[in-house]
């Protein structure tokens, strides 16, 4: 063997179960973003829940989706961010078919990455390191990466902030790789610069070459050091554009285009929705891409085409009037319409107007003005209006405060000169009102900060704006020695929350008074109700967005509606808090030894066991959608649209009932189609077996002489005198009693809903993507509803005679019951180990269970069956340490395992 045979190529080399090499030849590599907290609300929403098994299906539907590295971030401020990263990459581990791709550890705090890497197998990558905080700091964290055998993400963020121009980018990404490869010994492939990805289309003329800089910097950094890799953010670029989906995704295929052409690598993308870059609408294109190589653009040109153009795809609800119709209409309305379009045309005659027809020139701004931004700010809110139409908005607002200026300041001198003749004080304060903002220490993320006083100084007020990593004393003495009327805080990472809430503080120790304004990408109105606002009495407003801040701002500088502007809002936070803190009820419970000896009072000498048609196994290949749609309950489908009603009444509900019907009619369109084509598959198996119980066991004697404990648990709360303490064990006759007794089991599933889905994507469908979804989870339930009604009327034949409507069977007034494993009367999942070997589950229809004992396919259904008429469905609620411990014995579990499981259970 030559030498030359022997040498490993300086690739870099990643693995989760399986390796990734990134050889020169490699296609852009695909980084999974939505296992992050702070990008995606249903992820952040299963992991606040603690419903981390349910939170693996997003890691797994981004590696089915294509996703090569799968980004993991905890950043949340309610979370114990080390925990919930332990939490789930250890479950991530042990999925065979999410482990196989390798991990990026995603967050703002080292010890959170740090948590990461002690439990991750493979070799995986930091995200990120940064020399923001100085290069000790940088070469301290980077040897701990090294350690750990991973490779870094560097973010071009330094001592001085984030770079945000091509020299700016170059320079930082040229020092950071002398010192990680000269003084840690990083090998060149082991780095991954993140260069910035910023929004464009801001309107603003200085974000115009944003994309240009990315994309230049990108082919020179590969030009001096083409070892590395280039990363980066992809989604940040089209922000401007949020709610309009189809222009987003569009934006992002044509930047990645591009970047990968200058020698990008990887980037941060939701793999189930790029679009190719060949199949884009060949105008649509031509427009992104004089946005994102800024030609063709002076004057913002190519920015408003880009606008106009999404209009039309997109800003439903809005409509905007083609003539001059609108001119009829009185002088507030006028307003109204002219800052909602950007129409500047009219603005100087119809400020003019107002001033003549009010009081006092401020009644114009703090009347029809104010009001027409509020509805900008609603509409922005809501995704029916773009971040480029907000600033022209902010600049029709200015042009009008522009006229009336002049008779504002007439007002005040007349006002001064009278306070002047009569010997007496003018208190008066001179100017606009101040705002102070800042980006909060440690954190270099200012673009949203720079947006919003854009839009607040087109409305009048004088800014004072401190920039980036900006320490609290800063804030504190400028606020003072400018005199300043409002201080808005800013930050993008999970680590300023914590700087808020300390600035909240020191304002409270100096004797401060001015509100205080809490906004930017990580902050909630969760967070500011729940850490800031309780630090800080004089008022804190969290700010959802730019347009937002003109109403908040003037509602707090305004005499008149400031003490009910922040009554209101203290009230709304306080509620929060309240319900964020619940406080727990005390309740008796009763020694396991008692509960057990109140069963439910069955007479099974008169009791006489039905016999099933057969015992063992049936399975079901590919049951008819067609009938299995009348079982479909309608009322957790529009749940899941978060429609809340019953149905049908629902649909003539006064308040969502409109949306309802509209809603209910796609839905079954969709279904027509489903059905007649054929896309979905559903299967299922179900089983009997000869049972008996003993307190809390059931002996279930399988066909092939093998004898099965099912271990069940009891009602443990003191219950009033008569009420038994039930176990589901009590519904199956005892060994004593010498009765044949039956239990069953099913196990049903939805089969072949990805390639629809993942069509849905990428025609960018969310909204029949949903819609198959939920429809599929409604199959599944129905399916279940189907088989147990069979179940009870053919293959256990208990009630032969029973006659209900869909709406009966849907309200459960039938014999016996199907209670699934992790639900309230059999709340440890682990027993589905046992229904599944029954069954033979996935060796016969296909469904796997995960190591949180998830079911995949998602749309999938599990339970036992129950024929005794006075069995019912109730929660087994809290239990105590004595009933526990004999739970685990029973199982043969460790008591740490047993609690595990059961941890929702336990006080």
């Amino acid at each position: 063997m030559s030498n030359n045979d022997t040498v490993i190529k300086p690739y870099l080399r990643l693995s989760g179960l399986e390796p990734l090499v990134v050889r020169p030849e490699t296609n852009f590599v695909n980084v999974g973003e939505r296992t992050n907290v702070t990008g995606s609300k249903k992820f952040a929403r299963l992991i606040l829940n603690n419903q981390y098994e349910e939170a693996l299906s997003v890691a797994r539907q981004q590696v089915e989706n294509g996703a090569q590295i799968l980004d993991v971030n905890m950043d949340d401020a309610l979370l114990d961010g080390v925990k919930a990263m332990t939490t789930y990459i250890n479950l991530l581990q042990s999925e065979p078919d999410i482990a196989r791709i390798p991990i990026m550890v995603d967050s703002s705090k080292f010890e959170i990455i740090e948590a990461g890497l002690k439990c991750i197998q493979g070799r995986c990558i930091v995200n990120s390191i940064s020399m923001k905080e100085g290069e000790a700091k940088f070469i301290e964290q980077a040897f701990i990466c090294k350690a750990f055998g991973a490779a870094v993400v560097v973010m071009a963020f330094d001592e001085l902030g984030q770079a945000d121009t091509l020299q700016r980018k170059v320079e930082i990404a040229d020092r950071a790789y002398n010192i990680l490869t000269q003084q840690v010994g990083f090998d060149p492939q082991d780095i991954i610069f993140d260069l910035n990805i910023f929004a464009i289309a801001t309107g603003l003329e200085e974000h115009n070459n944003y994309g240009v800089d990315f994309i230049e910097a990108t082919r020179l950094v590969k030009q001096k050091h083409p070892l590395v890799k280039i990363s980066g953010g992809v989604s940040n670029l089209s922000f401007s554009f949020r709610g309009n989906e189809h222009v987003r995704e569009t934006m992002h295929a044509v930047f990645l285009y591009h970047a990968i052409k200058a020698g990008m690598d990887m980037g941060i993308v939701n793999a189930g929705q790029l679009v190719v870059y060949d199949e884009i609408e060949p105008n649509l294109r031509n427009l992104c891409e004089d946005v994102i190589l800024n030609r063709n653009n002076d004057n913002n040109e190519a920015t408003e085409k880009l606008i106009a153009f999404a209009e039309t795809v997109k800003a439903k609800g809005k409509v905007q009037e083609k003539d001059e119709r609108w001119r009829n209409n009185s002088v507030e309305e006028r307003l109204k319409h002219a800052l909602v379009n950007g129409i500047t045309e009219y603005i100087d005659a119809d400020t003019e107007e107002a001033r003549q027809k009010y009081p006092k020139p401020l009644d114009v701004i703090e009347g029809p003005l104010m009001d027409g931004m509020n509805f900008v700010g609603d509409l922005f809110g809501a995704g029916k209006m773009f971040l480029p139409q907000v600033v022209k908005s902010a600049r029709v607002m200015k042009k009008s405060v522009a006229v009336l200026t002049p008779y504002i300041e007439a007002e005040k001198e007349e006002r001064r000169l009278a306070h002047l003749a009569a010997g007496t004080i003018n208190q008066e304060g001179a100017g606009a009102a101040k705002i102070l903002l800042a980006t909060v220490k440690g954190d270099v993320h200012d673009i949203g900060k720079n947006i919003v006083g854009v839009v607040l100084g087109c409305n009048g007020y004088d800014i004072i704006d401190l920039g980036v990593m900006v320490p609290t004393d800063k804030i504190l003495d400028t606020a003072i020695k400018h005199q300043v009327d409002i201080i808005g805080l800013s930050g993008l990472i999970t680590p300023s929350l914590d700087e808020m809430v300390h600035v909240a503080k020191e304002m409270k120790r100096r004797g401060m008074t001015q509100p205080l304004l809490i906004g930017g990408a990580t902050t909630s109105r969760m967070h500011t109700a729940v850490k800031i606002a309780p630090e800080y009495a004089n008022g804190v407003v969290h700010v959802l967005d730019a347009s937002r801040s003109v109403t908040v701002a003037g509602n707090l500088l305004g005499k008149e509606t400031k003490p009910p502007f922040l009554a209101q809002v203290n009230s709304e936070y306080i509620k929060l808090k309240e319900g964020f803190d619940n406080k727990k009820v005390v309740k008796n419970y009763l020694p396991y030894s008692q509960a057990v000896q109140n069963k439910v009072k069955i007479d099974w000498q008169q009791f006489h066991p039905v016999k099933p048609t057969f015992t063992g196994t049936q399975v079901f290949a590919d049951v008819d959608l067609a009938v299995l749609r009348p079982f479909i309950d309608w009322k957790p489908f529009f749940i899941a649209w978060e429609m809340h009603g019953n149905f049908p009444a629902i649909l003539t509900d006064e308040i969502v009932g409109s949306e309802a019907t509209k809603l209910y009619h796609d839905a079954n369109a969709l279904l027509d189609k489903l059905i007649a084509e054929k896309w979905l598959t559903a299967r299922a198996v179900i089983g009997f077996w000869p049972a008996n119980s003993h307190n809390d066991s059931v002996m279930v004697n399988t066909e092939d002489g093998n004898a099965v404990h099912l271990e069940f648990l009891r009602q443990q709360i003191q219950k009033a005198p008569g009420q038994p303490n039930l176990s589901l064990a009590d519904f199956i006759a005892p060994a004593t009693s010498a009765l044949a007794d039956h239990i069953g089991a099913f196990a049903v599933t939805i089969d072949g809903i990805e390639p629809h889905i993942k069509n849905f994507e990428s025609n960018l469908d969310d909204y029949n993507k949903i819609m198959l979804q939920a429809l599929a989870d409604r199959f599944a339930e129905a399916l279940a509803e189907y088989l147990h009604l069979k179940t009870r009327k053919e293959y256990w034949g208990y009630a032969t005679d029973e006659h209900l409507t869909n709406d009966e069977l849907i309200h459960e007034k039938y014999q016996g019951i199907r209670p699934a494993p992790g639900y309230p009367a059999c709340p440890d999942h682990t027993e589905k180990y046992k229904l599944f070997s029954l069954l033979q589950v996935t060796e016969n229809i296909g469904i796997t269970l995960t190591e949180s004992l998830a079911m995949y396919p998602a749309s999938s259904v599990c339970g036992w069956y129950f024929a005794h008429p006075q069995s019912q469905y109730y929660g087994v609620g809290k239990i105590q340490p004595d009933q526990l411990a004999d739970y685990a014995k029973r199982k043969q579990m460790p008591l740490e395992e047993a609690e595990k499981w059961l941890r929702q259970n336990l006080e």
